[in-house]
């Protein structure tokens, strides 16, 4: 067994994070999410909320410095709201100054199709889905 590993990520999952490279991207995505009809590459993590594995994932996973929309969440429909708290909730898992990118459900979908995977999590809550797009470790910790 890894220490320091979150137990919530399936060894799976974690062989799947260490094959991302720079500018490569993760959908974590609620239980109601189409992730078989966007991308051949799922993994599933039942009765785990998207936050918890934001908290797990996120020690690991270097976000990529060079873009404005490194976290991606679904915005919701017209005439739609997102759920009360969602994104405070998905902010705080987040390294200080990082915010969230809002794009429109469709086009949310098409990025997911080139997406490294999908992780479809027990998050029931409408417009619980995120996206992260992995980066390169700055020089000063790789030594």
């Amino acid at each position: 067994m890894l220490k320091m590993i979150n137990p919530l990520i399936s060894p799976e999952l974690l062989c799947e994070l260490s094959k991302m490279g720079h500018g490569d991207e993760i959908v974590l995505s609620d239980a109601h999410f189409p992730a078989d009809s966007v991308n051949d590459t799922i993994f599933r993590a039942d009765g785990i909320e998207v936050a918890d594995l934001l908290d797990a994932i996120l020690p690991l996973f270097e976000l990529d410095q060079y873009v404005d929309d490194k976290v991606v969440m679904m915005q919701a429909v017209s005439g739609d709201h997102l759920p009360e708290g969602l994104v405070e909730e998905y902010s705080r898992s987040l390294p200080g100054g990082v915010a969230i990118s809002f794009t429109e459900r469709f086009a949310f979908y098409e990025r997911s199709k080139n997406a490294t995977c999908v992780v479809v999590t027990g998050t029931t809550r409408k417009y619980g889905n995120i996206i992260l797009k992995k980066g390169v470790t700055p020089d000063w910790q790789s030594n």
